[in-house]
C-alpha cells in the first residue's frame, strides 16, 4: 500500500516446494516414482495428523524428505519414517535403501 518494493533489496522470492530439491539426473524416473508414493499414500495420511512431507532429494539410493507442522515435532516421526515410510517405498522402489529428514 506504500508503493514500495515488496521485497527488500536483494531478497529473493521463494521458489515453491521444489527449489531444494538434488537428485541425479540418471535417477529421475526412481524419482518420479517416489514422488507419485509419496503424493497418493503417504501426505494424505500424515496431512490428517496435522503433518506435512516433501520430497527434497535422492542420493546413494537415500530418500531426503523435508517434514513440516506437527510431524516435524513429533516424537513418533522417526518411527513413521523408519518403519512406515521406508518400508512402503523400499517395497515399490528397489533403489531406495534408506529414508532420511532432512
Amino acid at each position: 500500500m506504500s508503493g514500495g518494493p515488496i521485497l527488500a533489496d536483494g531478497a529473493q522470492p521463494d521458489a515453491g516446494p521444489h527449489a531444494e530439491e538434488f537428485f541425479n539426473e540418471a535417477d529421475a524416473e526412481t524419482v518420479t516414482i517416489i514422488k507419485d508414493i509419496i503424493e497418493t499414500r503417504v501426505r494424505p495420511a500424515v496431512a490428517s495428523d496435522g503433518g506435512d512431507i516433501t520430497f527434497r532429494g535422492f542420493k546413494d539410493g537415500i530418500v531426503f524428505l523435508d517434514m513440516k507442522g506437527s510431524c516435524s515435532g513429533c516424537p513418533s516421526s522417526t518411527a513413521t519414517l523408519k518403519h512406515g515410510i521406508q518400508n512402503l517405498l523400499k517395497h515399490y522402489v528397489p533403489d531406495v535403501v534408506e529414508v532420511r529428514p532432512m
